[in-house]
């Protein structure tokens, strides 16, 4: 349990006195909604708003989608949050670029609302393992089939030039001032396709995650055990190690074991969760990383956790959590204060994907994506 020792000193109040997870959740995505709404359904960036956009970024406006799809996947209460997930997906709709080919979903709202922007690869695929997962909740068939979408646009963003360092692996952005290639666009793409192989058995898109994931591994794993993030095209490596980088590689790996059976990608993904699990829980690494990061890394965690359940992941999730109701929450608006200035609705809609997930048994994980 050292990992979780080394959060921080997280004394949990008395038991009566102390929100449940579910608790947690619901109150904290309210007061998303409440300081957040940007109307037409969408919402700030931040707040209190600095931007000159009126709406956010389909990235941090993606995370809100998760947030009350976790909520909604709540047994017992799911259901009274079944609506709010339904109506953040909808939110989706005028970020959707329907005019491109591949199609997929533009930085920013579109025209009316906005002037659109360029497409993420990483920002899709945030979106696509969304829908997987209000698929495998509610069987809803058009959600499978965006995200069949989604995965053509990521193979389109994959690098063809064999004469690029590290060739292959698909770059973070279709923008012109980027030629990344990301441990985040690929790690993902993997996910989703791995996935979208689990629930079709279209061998195309096993193939493609095995070959997203191949790529993270031979480019961006370092020599701690840990995912760089990213290679631009003169070779140079950008060696920080986030913690959602850590969180999608392992979480590809445990799902490829799933689709394959082939113990390997079982043993990379519980590597890399220890290697993190050390990192993290020195230094007090975890606390400095994103809250943004971190939610993607404890989600993948609980994956892993459904094929090779080990009590550290949910308990470090734990600590984080009640660690940051105590210090970084603010009691009178319910908003997560973890640095200066505004609260981000990233930040924010994290917490709520912690709390939310803390509130799942362990026989649901494998619902997840």
């Amino acid at each position: 349990m050292l990992a979780v020792a080394l959060l921080g000193s997280v004394h949990a109040p008395a038991a009566d006195a102390t929100p449940t997870a579910a608790a947690r959740a619901a109150t904290s995505y309210k007061a998303l909604t409440q300081y957040f709404d940007a109307g037409q359904g969408l919402l700030l960036e931040e707040y209190p708003n600095t931007h000159p956009n009126p709406y956010a970024y389909v990235w941090p406006y993606s995370q809100a989608v998760i947030a009350a799809e976790n909520l909604a996947g709540i047994p017992g209460i799911g259901r009274k949050w079944s609506s709010e997930a339904e109506k953040r997906l909808d939110g989706y709709k005028p970020y959707w670029n329907a005019t491109t080919t591949p199609k997929g979903y533009d930085s920013y709202v579109r025209p009316p609302l906005g002037q659109g922007g360029d497409k993420f690869y990483d920002d899709n695929e945030w979106i696509g393992l969304n829908l997987v997962q209000h698929y495998q909740r509610t069987g809803d068939r058009s959600s499978l089939a965006r995200a069949k979408e989604i995965f053509a646009l990521v193979v389109h963003g994959w690098d063809t030039d064999p004469a690029h360092p590290c060739a292959g692996g698909v770059y973070w952005t279709q923008a012109p001032w980027s030629q990344d290639r990301n441990t985040v666009s690929n790690g993902p793409g993997a996910e989703l396709g791995a996935h979208l192989y689990l629930l079709t058995k279209d061998k195309s898109y096993l193939t493609w995650a095995k070959k997203m994931y191949t790529w993270a591994q031979e480019c961006m794993l370092a020599p701690n055990g840990l995912y760089w993030d990213h290679i631009d095209l003169a070779g140079t490596v950008e060696k920080t190690q986030w913690s959602y980088n850590q969180g999608v590689m392992l979480g590809a790996g445990a799902l490829l074991y799933k689709a394959t059976g082939q113990r390997q990608y079982l043993n990379d993904a519980k590597s890399v969760a220890n290697a993190s699990l050390a990192y993290y829980g020195s230094e007090d690494r975890l606390w400095k990383q994103p809250t943004r990061f971190n939610s993607i890394w404890f989600k993948n965690l609980l994956i892993l956790d459904s094929i090779a359940p080990d009590r550290r992941y949910k308990a470090t999730m734990q600590a984080y959590s009640d660690r940051a109701w105590k210090e970084a929450r603010d009691p009178a608006t319910g908003l997560f204060h973890f640095v200066d200035g505004p609260v981000q609705l990233l930040e924010q809609s994290a917490m709520v994907q912690i709390d939310a997930l803390l509130a799942w048994p362990r026989s649901r994980y494998d619902e997840l994506a």
